[in-house]
């Protein structure tokens, strides 16, 4: 964060708890005027900084009330289609999230569920015949402790 100043990180810090603020009320809980806090908004989405502004939504109020955790391990030849993998992942909505890793395992996946059954069958059905698998160990959340989007920015 070298190019961002301490108004820039307020402006960060304050957006990504609510993006639904008004540049008004942005601009007077940072210390500037409408006009400079505005432009400087527009140039932290131009510059990448921020991404997306999204609702955030209740995952257990959707009737998603199971989270998994699959640690996936790909064969020999399925490390050679990389690619296929990753592309068939991301066709997937129940998978929230998919980190590729170093160690035992070569991606951790983060998914949503209604419940056991539902994970069941997107496991046989879906999952388990993504080519190139040659292991998934799945783990269910019982509970949440902490979950947040909320990076650590320092003022």
């Amino acid at each position: 964060m070298p190019d961002l100043d301490a108004f820039d990180r307020k402006i960060l810090d304050l957006l990504q708890r609510d993006c639904t603020l008004s540049s008004a009320l942005l601009a007077e809980r940072v210390g500037l005027s409408q006009s400079p806090c505005w432009r400087r908004i527009q140039r932290l989405k131009s510059e990448g900084y921020i991404k997306a502004e999204v609702a955030l939504l209740d995952r257990a109020k959707m009737g998603l009330k199971t989270q998994i955790f699959a640690q996936v391990k790909l064969s020999a030849q399925g490390r050679q289609h990389l690619d296929e993998f990753s592309e068939a992942i991301r066709r997937f909505p129940e998978v929230l999230e998919c980190w590729v890793l170093m160690g035992p395992v070569d991606f951790l996946l983060r998914i949503v569920a209604a419940d056991v059954e539902s994970y069941e069958r997107f496991f046989f059905d879906h999952l388990s015949r993504v080519p190139g698998i040659q292991e998934i160990t799945s783990t269910v959340a019982l509970s949440e402790i902490k979950a947040t989007t909320t990076l650590p920015i320092s003022h």
